[in-house]
């Protein structure tokens, strides 16, 4: 693997390599997961400073949705075809929104699609 190869691919922060969103996501896609992203993980630490075990749970499991559909887990991006891509991110994306539409108004940010 070239290192610009590799660069696409990686990020380092604080000496730790993560790999990077897949450049193939549609802006508008990318966009969505990442908003998704954010908001569960949020919803992570108010579950977490509120003792709610079922809450931390369920938002992590948001946040591996999201991170799978932006290609930060799951198989590797850059050795699945792009039709898989595509549909892994929509599929994600899907999930996600359905969640929102399921989920509790609570009123609190990030969780239960309070805003």
């Amino acid at each position: 693997m070239t290192a610009s190869a590799d660069d696409e691919r990686w990020i380092v922060v604080d000496g730790r390599r993560w790999r990077r969103t897949d450049p193939l996501l549609p802006d508008d896609v990318a966009d969505a997961l990442r908003s998704h992203l954010g908001r569960a993980r949020s919803a992570v630490g108010v579950a977490s400073r509120h003792g709610d075990a079922e809450a931390v749970a369920a938002a992590r499991r948001r946040v591996g949705l999201a991170k799978h559909g932006l290609g930060e887990r799951g198989p590797a991006w850059w050795d699945e075809p792009e039709a898989d891509r595509l549909r892994r991110a929509r599929e994600a994306l899907e999930a996600l929104d359905e969640l929102d539409e399921l989920a509790p108004r609570t009123g609190r940010p990030g969780v239960g699609g309070g805003a």
